[in-house]
């Protein structure tokens, strides 16, 4: 498909007017050269004022997402691309008998509580499993080196290949062929290379949290969402939500996406999601 996603001006008021939450990509799309901005923040705050829901997800690890589940205004952070979610104090869970049933229970951490999309057997299996296949990624292909971040992995692997390190495409291409090899889930972000064992994704993270935290089926509500993305890994999110956005940055994989966003915001980063809550106010 070719890549000409609409202006973020072309989303009509009549559509904006029936959203009722937004979920959204962090690297790169919430945040500029690794940091939220002010902006940024504030328009978190400012969407959650209008009263719409505000859900984070991300193939960043669990243990980096725990302080801003914490301080940011969203009703609960998704990581590891769909397999674990903090969700903050006050906020109760919808499904909570249903997330109790099948070792997958809610486990506290400090003020949050972390429900998993596997079983406890499950994860730790898994766990050992890549922890065998990193390190084969880390021997075998040059220049492949764990993210910085995996101390707070639990359910996924993570190769750096742009944001401490930079590798080649052929290198990038080579880890994703292994880790498909191996059997495992693979994903190419805008910093990192993702695998994973198991079917979820971010789609079917989302899907499970407005289940769980909202009582919401989101699959018969599709267009009553937007999604906010800014590469390859947001595909799966970008095919399935009638209103999708990338932020500017997402032209640099304009020849490797199969399904593109729908709009696309003036600005990068941070300032490309402003601009999208300050159009979700203008209704």
């Amino acid at each position: 498909m070719a890549f000409s996603p609409l202006p973020l001006h072309d989303w009509t008021a009549a559509e904006r007017q029936r959203i009722v939450g937004v979920f959204t990509d962090i690297d790169d799309t919430l945040t500029t050269e690794g940091r939220i901005t002010p902006p940024a923040l504030q328009a978190l705050a400012d969407l959650k004022a209008q009263g719409l829901h505000v859900i984070p997800i991300t193939g960043r690890p669990v243990g980096w997402s725990e302080p801003f589940a914490q301080s940011w205004p969203v009703d609960a952070i998704v990581a590891e691309n769909g397999a674990v979610a903090l969700v903050g104090p006050g906020r109760g869970l919808a499904g909570s008998d249903s997330v109790a049933a099948a070792s997958n229970r809610p486990a506290s951490s400090g003020t949050l509580t972390k429900l998993y999309a596997q079983e406890a057997n499950t994860r730790a299996a898994n766990f050992q499993r890549m922890q065998a296949i990193l390190a084969r990624i880390e021997r075998d292909i040059p220049g492949a080196t764990r993210s910085q971040d995996s101390g707070g992995r639990e359910t996924d692997i993570a190769i750096d290949h742009s944001e401490f390190v930079h590798l080649p495409p052929s290198a990038i291409e080579t880890v994703v062929r292994l880790m498909h090899s191996e059997g495992m889930t693979a994903t190419v972000s805008s910093i990192h290379i993702n695998g994973w064992f198991g079917q979820h994704d971010k789609f079917s993270g989302a899907c499970w949290i407005a289940r769980e935290l909202l009582g919401r089926d989101l699959t018969q509500e599709l267009d009553r969402w937007v999604y906010v993305g800014d590469s390859t890994n947001d595909q799966v999110m970008f095919q399935r939500f009638q209103h999708s956005v990338g932020v500017a940055n997402i032209r640099r994989f304009a020849d490797q996406l199969e399904h593109p966003p729908r709009y696309i915001t003036p600005s990068e980063r941070g300032a490309g999601f402003s601009e999208v809550a300050q159009r979700l106010r203008q209704t």
